[in-house]
């Protein structure tokens, strides 16, 4: 890793103490966390713009994708929410590959290749849509899928096209979560649109059987 490399890393970890050591100090919970974000973006003109932004920044700080997601049904309603964390997330998805694959430069040729591509990631090159979809679909963390598929080079294309399509089952079921929730959040015990949830229910099953059928294609693909 050459000195350029070096610095943006440490750059980076010190990005991520200086994010734990404050929320530590203040015992702020991510969930604490989101309920200022969504007070920042409730009522905002530009409220879109800044979950965006946040969703950008949020690979950089491992912030959990779920609550920004829960987050968006619950500002914007189930269409626009979903509209906008498909945006949002795979544009984030892509600032974790750039990051994986900037840190890759370099550490997978000649030697160094044979010792750390296995199997698993040689196909994951030769078909990277289909390995990426894979991941998504059985709920492997999201940003770690990312930075892998950048780490490993995987087609740029594939991997954002299995990222959109993967992700979209997920993004529906917890937007839908979200925009059940009714009332001022954290302040008082919410109502609940029981259609709205029941739907978010519905999606998240069909999730939890897509994950299954792929799960069990994977293991097929391995013993053979």
């Amino acid at each position: 890793m050459n000195t350029q490399k070096r610095l943006g890393l440490g750059i980076w970890v010190i990005l991520l103490l200086a994010y734990f050591a404050y929320s530590h100090v203040n015992n702020i919970t991510p969930l604490q966390t989101v309920q200022q974000l969504i007070a920042l973006m409730s009522g905002s003109t530009i409220g879109p713009l800044i979950y965006l932004l946040l969703y950008l920044l949020r690979p950089l700080l491992f912030f959990s994708a779920t609550l920004l997601t829960v987050a968006a049904g619950y500002l914007f309603g189930p269409i626009a929410g979903v509209l906008y964390t498909i945006v949002a997330s795979n544009a984030s998805s892509m600032v974790a590959y750039a990051i994986g694959h900037y840190f890759g430069e370099g550490m997978l040729t000649g030697e160094r290749a044979t010792a750390l591509v296995n199997r698993y990631a040689d196909r994951m090159r030769r078909n990277s849509f289909e390995a990426v979809l894979t991941m998504r679909f059985i709920f492997l963390p999201y940003d770690l899928v990312s930075y892998l598929a950048g780490f490993l080079k995987i087609d740029w294309k594939g991997f954002l096209f299995a990222t959109v399509v993967g992700s979209i089952p997920g993004t529906i079921s917890f937007v839908l979560f979200g925009a059940g929730i009714q009332g001022n959040f954290g302040e008082k015990l919410p109502t609940l649109d029981l259609t709205t949830l029941g739907l978010g229910v519905v999606m998240f099953m069909v999730s939890l059987g897509f994950a299954r059928y792929f799960r069990r294609r994977e293991k097929a693909v391995v013993k053979s």
